[in-house]
């Protein structure tokens, strides 16, 4: 599959100065508790809503920091401070600092002596091997899923291809890409075909550990005028290969 400084954040997800107290967004937990006295006294639940816990709290607030890093919300080299985010965020700090743990984990974010976890600035260097094993890897992911991906796979490929054509204008956007909606990674086009390979090894490499440093630069990355066109064109070329099941024209 072929296809730098800090900065403030629109949603106020970092250090602020003292002139202004950080703005908090509240992420309410057991807001809503039964009311003793037996059946008589006891209060309806949300059906088909699973109590929030602590490993789901982390993974919220492990979305909202990779959302908000790789929209240029927070910007490369920023430092992050557990205090305000954890009050911005309305959570402990507990919870904060296992999805930073797991930020660090997937390269989004480092730490420096003294100075605490900031996020990474990826150099040219660093997305020029990125992007090679990037290549690599979905080159074999294309060939494994052009094997075994179903026609249910192959139709919300084409969604997400028509969704990007309906946008239009494709010969004056500078960029093209089939971004996730509301932070699902699900929807991105790459993914897809990833997960259609079957092959839980390269849906860990791809999908974990190199999804969101790809989508950082997706986001921060401008492409030369009317590129979009040609890669829906190529990734209409991928999908018609994938149908056809012919492993070596995915993979080119």
């Amino acid at each position: 599959v072929r296809s730098r400084g800090n900065q403030t954040g629109r949603g106020g997800i970092i250090e602020r100065t003292r002139r202004a107290p950080p703005r908090t967004t509240r992420i309410e937990v057991g807001s809503v508790r039964p009311r003793p006295g037996g059946a008589q006294g006891q209060g309806k639940g949300l059906p088909g809503v699973a109590p929030l816990t602590a490993d789901t709290l982390v993974e919220r607030t492990l979305r909202i920091l990779i959302d908000a890093i790789a929209r240029g919300e927070i910007g490369p080299g920023t430092r992050l401070s557990e205090l305000h985010l954890a009050q911005q965020l309305g959570i402990s700090r507990g919870p904060l600092r296992e999805a930073l743990s797991r930020l660090e984990g997937r390269g989004l974010i480092d730490r420096l002596p003294h100075l605490g976890p900031r996020v990474v600035e990826m150099t040219i260097r660093d997305v020029d091997e990125l992007f090679v094993l990037r290549e690599a890897l979905e080159g074999m992911a294309a060939r494994s899923a052009a094997a075994r991906i179903t026609a249910t796979e192959i139709q919300e490929l084409r969604r997400l291809l028509e969704a990007s054509r309906a946008e239009g204008d494709l010969e004056s956007r500078t960029s093209y890409a089939t971004p996730p909606r509301n932070g699902s990674a699900d929807e991105d086009f790459h993914f897809r075909i990833v997960r259609a390979s079957g092959n839980r090894r390269l849906v860990g490499s791809l999908c974990d550990d190199l999804y969101h440093l790809v989508r950082i630069y997706r986001f921060r990355s401008k492409m030369q005028r009317g590129r979009a066109r040609s890669t829906l064109l190529e990734h209409t070329e991928i999908v018609d290969a994938l149908e056809m099941h012919d492993p070596d024209r995915a993979e080119a």
